[in-house]
């Protein structure tokens, strides 16, 4: 074996090293944030109001929603760089012998369905907390003069609408970082002919 072969299945290895460390970081940002619920006793006990507590809660799940984004980035990217590796040793033939997937890189920084769910959950559990907060806090509210208007109530809002604004950031920039990766690093060109890229191998629309 060559040194560029040794340095190139030495890399392949660590890429698949790093995707499994990714994946293993969001699997302990969904714990952390499962966890938060706990927070909820401290509201119980009126040590701290639900205000704060709602506001944490929707924080953690942005914090998790963050490290989703991150990671499918970090998943496609190291896909991309695996496939390249790949092409340095497999054949036309191997797209049918083996698998497919090496000879055409997926075109957006999608993520994956393992990631789609643990977004979901996220997503879900802060709807659940936003709209716990609105019903309990707001909406008694609505009838009151202004004058017993309560600043604090809002503050979950204030977050969950930053949150939004820095993940729509953060999901176009690691979207645009992978268009990027994938234009200059396209690898060897591989005819691909007679083969079907679509939902298998994340080439659809959605």
């Amino acid at each position: 074996m060559s040194s560029r072969e040794e340095f190139l299945l030495k890399m392949y290895d660590q890429m698949f090293n790093d995707i499994n460390r990714h994946i293993m970081v969001v699997w302990q940002s969904v714990g952390v944030l499962v966890g938060a619920f706990a927070i909820f006793a401290l509201v119980e006990k009126k040590v701290i109001s639900l205000d704060i507590a709602a506001s944490i809660i929707l924080l953690l799940s942005a914090w998790l929603v963050a490290h989703l984004f991150d990671a499918a980035y970090w998943y496609n990217r190291n896909l991309a760089i695996i496939a390249n590796i790949e092409r340095q040793f497999l054949m036309k033939s191997d797209l049918k012998d083996i698998h497919y997937y090496f000879g055409s890189h997926r075109q957006k920084n999608k993520m994956i369905e393992h990631l789609r769910i643990q977004l979901a959950l996220g997503s879900a559990l802060a709807g659940i907390v936003l709209i716990y907060h609105f019903f309990d806090r707001v909406v008694p509210g609505l009838s009151s003069s202004i004058s017993n208007f309560e600043p604090a109530r809002s503050l979950p809002y204030i977050v969950i609408v930053a949150a939004v604004v820095y993940l729509r950031a953060l999901k176009v920039a690691t979207a645009e970082k992978y268009q990027e990766f994938i234009e200059n690093s396209p690898g060897v060109d591989v005819d691909t002919s007679g083969v079907n890229y679509g939902k298998g191998h994340g080439h659809t629309s959605s």
